[in-house]
């Protein structure tokens, strides 16, 4: 449910309609490639979890399990690249 009140939206809205050309960047200073050195990309990214029953069959299971504790993290990173994957291949 979006709780977010109808003036902060319309504000926001008025912000995002302003071209950059209107925007005093005088305070902010360009970055260089060397800022960025050494960068990761979504470093302090966590996607919200939603926890589900899934039936995965048991030989997959197991498979998963053999590399010890983390069994569903890695069957999340499986699933994430099978995702992009598809997505990159539209």
């Amino acid at each position: 449910m979006n709780k977010v009140p109808e003036s902060i939206r319309k504000e926001l809205a008025a912000l995002a309609a302003k071209p950059e050309s209107d925007i005093d960047f005088s305070d902010l200073p360009a970055t260089t490639k060397q800022d960025w050195q050494g960068a990761v990309r979504g470093k302090f990214y966590r996607p919200v979890k939603q926890q589900l029953t899934v039936r995965i069959d048991a030989d997959v299971v197991e498979w998963l399990k053999e590399e010890g504790k983390g069994y569903q993290s890695r069957m999340n990173d499986i699933l994430r690249t099978a995702m992009l994957d598809k997505v990159r291949h539209r």
